[in-house]
């Protein structure tokens, strides 16, 4: 094979991102090295790029992509007989650090490592993968809709059944029918969430979520969006408010939306503040804030076993495949909505 290899690298300092040629990597005892064969492009990787995410203990530069899926190309030495070469993996979108006392204990990583943020990711020809990340995957499903499941999909499926626990008939409404929001529309479908209400901007936006399972489908400018989510839950108001967006005005309309008892359900991040405007009326309706933060391993586990059983598909969420090459066509792609996209994904 060649001694280099494509990757899209981002210098944290300059904040340039470029494809250039590098090394190929050699895997450690316990990694394996993956021939890439689908890589997301999600919103996380523009904001490292721009600086709106510049997380603290990370190297100088990093090749980007925590959304990977291909073959096992190589193995490490230490890597066990159930891990063979040509195998069909997607990567779980980060690992634990596998040194603090509760992974001594084998119990959940409070200081866990992002693929692609804290080491080198899946934008590039190869990739290593710690042997414990990798999720095999049935030879039915198309690598580009594998590579999309850890967090673009696993993100909105774990807020759902994990950090909110939509029961079946709760109503549900989501802010934002992007990437992320999209694949929570479906998964809110599977979970029997009834009605589910899609709240976006954009015209394309509200006509996709309404082919992905909304029962309605709202603009936030209307002046009386508040009132048309609580005619479509009889007045009741909605029993989960998912923002997606990550934007205080949604955020706003989500808390006045909310039934007794409802929660608004933190998904979309930003580093502005949060305040509620009214926390007496907040109190007195008992309802609830819920911060959510990515999926953890089980949850790729299971949408994968999903797909496996034709349960979920993904091939409406692959809005177009780049080269690596034309990463930053991708990225510029991606910032500026162009085609309204749900994920974009390079391929080799």
């Amino acid at each position: 094979m060649t001694e280099t290899m494509l990757a899209g690298r981002l210098d944290r300092k300059t904040r340039r991102f470029q494809v250039e040629e590098v090394p190929v990597p050699t895997p450690e005892p316990d990694e394996v090295r993956i021939a890439v064969a689908a890589a997301g492009v999600c919103l996380s990787d523009l904001h490292l790029i721009d600086g709106t995410l510049n997380p603290r203990g990370t190297a100088s530069a990093v090749t980007l992509g925590h959304e990977v899926a291909g073959r096992v190309e190589a193995l490490g030495e230490a890597v066990p007989p159930g891990v063979h070469i040509g195998q069909r993996v997607t990567l779980q979108a980060g690992q634990s650090c596998g040194r603090c006392d509760d992974c001594i204990r084998r119990q959940t990583c409070p200081r866990s490592l992002t693929r692609g943020v804290h080491y080198d990711g899946g934008w590039a020809e190869y990739a290593l993968a710690r042997v414990d990340t990798l999720v095999p995957i049935p030879e039915h499903l198309p690598f580009d809709q594998a590579a999309i499941i850890p967090d673009a999909v696993s993100t909105p499926y774990a807020a759902i059944t994990a950090t909110a626990q939509v029961r079946p008939a709760q109503s549900a409404a989501v802010w934002g029918a992007g990437g992320l929001g999209a694949h929570a529309i479906q998964v809110l479908k599977l979970v029997g969430a009834a009605p589910i209400i899609a709240i976006d901007p954009l015209p394309a936006a509200r006509r996709r979520a309404l082919a992905f399972g909304a029962d309605v489908a709202l603009d936030p400018g209307a002046e009386d969006l508040v009132t048309q989510v609580r005619d479509a839950t009889a007045g009741r108001g909605v029993d989960y408010a998912f923002d997606f967006a990550g934007v205080a005005a949604a955020r706003d309309q989500a808390v006045a939306a909310l039934a007794p008892a409802g929660a608004l359900v933190l998904v979309g991040l930003t580093p502005e503040p949060l305040s509620i405007s009214d926390s007496t009326t907040f109190c007195a309706r008992k309802n609830r804030l819920l911060g959510h933060y990515g999926s953890a391993p089980q949850h790729v586990e299971e949408l994968v076993a999903m797909t496996a059983t034709r349960r979920l598909g993904f091939s409406d969420s692959i809005s177009g495949h780049i080269k690596l090459a034309d990463a930053e066509d991708a990225v510029h792609r991606l910032a500026h909505k162009s085609g309204d996209p749900v994920r974009l994904v390079l391929v080799p």
